[in-house]
């Protein structure tokens, strides 16, 4: 990942560590299967910017799935709520601009298409395999299962799947995502590498 590129993914808004970003967009880029990649739960596209900048290199695009309303834990009265992300029009959290201009300015519109709609209803409609799929939407036990049950069949054979915020230790953090790493696991996939929260899977059924 270039200097410039990996300047702008440090300097967006989001919750992603340099070392878990830079092994997302590591094991993006090292994909051997073709198509698209996709992303689920996008924010203010930090991880958008790795992911994108893997995308380019190999002649494909990430897109990009939120609603950009915020997860639970964006809301108000929760730990990670951002005050100034509120549309004071609406009285609701919209990261759509903040995300558009984290795409814009790291040069990466022609390979980051932004979907934004609620995962379930994309995901109802989707039909194209991907050789690369994130999950980092909603942590809540029924959004995290509902993800990986939509979206997880779409990854090819050879496919890869990385899932954000795992932390065995219920200490650490939620458990959802750590309970749809051992779903991978026991449901076809490999585990390829481990970086901070950030665990890599590839397709081998």
């Amino acid at each position: 990942m270039d200097h410039e590129l990996r300047a702008a993914a440090e300097a967006a808004r989001g919750f992603m560590p340099p070392d878990e970003g830079l092994a997302l967009h590591d094991a993006a880029a090292s994909v051997d299967v073709d198509g698209p990649f996709l992303e689920v739960g996008s924010y203010c596209g930090k991880s958008g910017v790795y992911l994108g900048a893997a995308a380019a290199t190999r002649g494909t695009v990430l897109f990009a799935v939120d609603h950009h309303r915020g997860s639970e834990e964006n809301q108000p009265g929760w730990e990670f709520h951002e005050p100034d992300l509120v549309d004071p029009e609406v009285g609701r959290i919209d990261t759509l601009p903040r995300f558009r201009r984290t795409v814009f300015d790291a040069g990466l519109e022609a390979h980051v298409v932004a979907v934004v709609g609620d995962s379930p209803t994309v995901a109802r409609h989707w039909s194209t395999p991907l050789a690369f799929l994130f999950i980092d939407g909603g942590h809540g036990r029924e959004p995290a299962h509902a993800d990986f049950d939509r979206w997880v069949p779409h990854v090819r054979v050879g496919g890869t799947l990385a899932i954000h915020d795992v932390f065995p230790d219920p200490a650490d953090g939620g458990q959802p995502p750590y309970e749809l790493y051992l779903r991978a696991l026991a449901g076809g996939f490999d585990h390829v590498a481990t970086t901070g929260s950030l665990r890599v899977l590839r397709r081998t059924t």
